[in-house]
């Protein structure tokens, strides 16, 4: 985690080639930018895939997830913040 308030959380993730980010939804608005690597993002009935520089927004209760093409850096910004990261 980078940083937090009540209203708003930064976090860095790590992704190896071929790990994934399971499908999943959360009440939270979520940004995320790619700052390495490139990514199968799945939003919805979505899939793109995207590259290093390139970003993304999911709504609430959208379900969505990711599968790294290349090991690959995630900077994924929640509003509000995640309290289930701080445990």
């Amino acid at each position: 985690m980078l940083g937090y308030n009540n209203d708003l959380m930064m976090v860095k993730i790590f992704f190896e080639k071929g790990a994934i980010g399971a499908k999943h939804s959360h009440p939270h608005n979520q940004t995320s930018y790619i700052e390495k690597g490139k990514f199968e993002v799945n939003i919805g009935n979505e899939t793109k895939v995207l590259n290093e520089g390139d970003g993304f927004f999911i709504p609430p209760n959208i379900e969505h997830g990711v599968k790294a093409l290349k090991p690959g850096i995630l900077l994924d910004v929640f509003n509000p913040y995640r309290e289930e990261f701080l445990r």
